[in-house]
């Protein structure tokens, strides 16, 4: 059983890569089976809860999208005893109603990835597990990360709902890909959704994501292509909207409904327990333990 040292992670994508506002802070650098993290866990207080934080991309942004740790990062934050995280992430609009500075808080993702570790259970793990992902993101913490971005002073517009789709990069979209995508229903577009999202299914957190939008992707002919110098403009200037949403979050984390991303593993380990090797049962105490003993 991992200690309590916070209740709710906070993952920062592109330009949130701090948490302003933070009190009593200390860093811990914390190593897992799968290699250490992108980088030092901030925990700091927040309100009245402890927080835990951690740059997606290390300090820096020395990281790409590819080689972000995904499974290091979400184990870390298990370690700590984390069950919520917060994802805030910058995407691209694929919707002409979805604009530039608007906040979205999606409800599916759809996975064009193709060179990331997307599971915990690997080649190494001695086991099987096959957990359920037909809603991605959870239900309950993304309903209360929506009331909480609607708040009065939080300064943006934000809509609930959409899929997001995430593909490799590092490069941004074609305009045909970009155009695709929109004739397939997706919303917004990024390249760390996945597989963040099913890692922490995996780890049994509950998983929402704050997506800042910057711009129109390229499908938009009278829009200027999207640049990183237009992704971090407008991510500074909806920056402390996505701060102060995450702080009017925080008074309404304890009334925060039931859910199953608690449990996703209870039936999801196929594998019989006899057969696990002890040194795999070592290795994924931190999720298994408690289905193993």
């Amino acid at each position: 059983m991992a200690e309590i040292v916070a209740r709710l992670g906070v993952i920062g994508g592109t330009g949130l890569y701090r948490m302003d506002g933070l009190a009593d802070i200390e860093e811990r650098e914390i190593m897992t089976p799968f290699g250490p993290p992108s980088g030092p866990i901030t925990l700091g207080t927040l309100g009245d809860e402890r927080v835990a934080f951690l740059a997606r991309h290390g300090r820096g942004h020395r990281l790409s999208p590819t080689r972000v740790p995904y499974r290091s990062n979400l184990w870390a934050l298990k370690s700590l005893g984390v069950e919520r995280v917060i994802a805030v992430s910058a995407v691209g609009s694929l919707r002409e109603e979805l604009a530039p500075l608007d906040l979205v808080v999606p409800d599916q993702l759809f996975d064009r990835t193709t060179d990331r570790a997307r599971t915990f259970f690997d080649a190494d793990a001695g086991c099987v597990a096959h957990v359920s992902l037909a809603d991605p993101f959870c239900l309950a913490t993304s309903a209360a990360l929506h009331a909480a971005a609607s708040a009065p002073g939080i300064g943006a517009r934000v809509h609930r709902g959409g899929t997001y789709i995430c593909i490799e990069g590092p490069q941004f979209s074609t305009r045909g890909e970009s155009r695709v995508f929109r004739e397939w229903g997706m919303d917004i577009i990024g390249m760390t959704g996945m597989p963040e999202a099913r890692l922490a299914r995996e780890a049994e957190l509950c998983y929402a994501m704050l997506a800042l939008v910057t711009d129109y992707d390229v499908w938009r002919e009278e829009e200027e292509p999207v640049t990183v110098q237009i992704v971090v403009e407008r991510l500074h200037r909806n920056a402390a909207a996505a701060r102060e949403t995450l702080r009017a979050l925080i008074p309404r984390l304890a009334a925060i409904g039931g859910c199953t991303c608690r449990a996703a593993l209870q039936d999801a380990i196929v594998t019989d327990p006899a057969v696990i090797p002890s040194k795999a049962r070592e290795r994924l105490d931190l999720l298994l333990g408690r289905y193993l003993a």
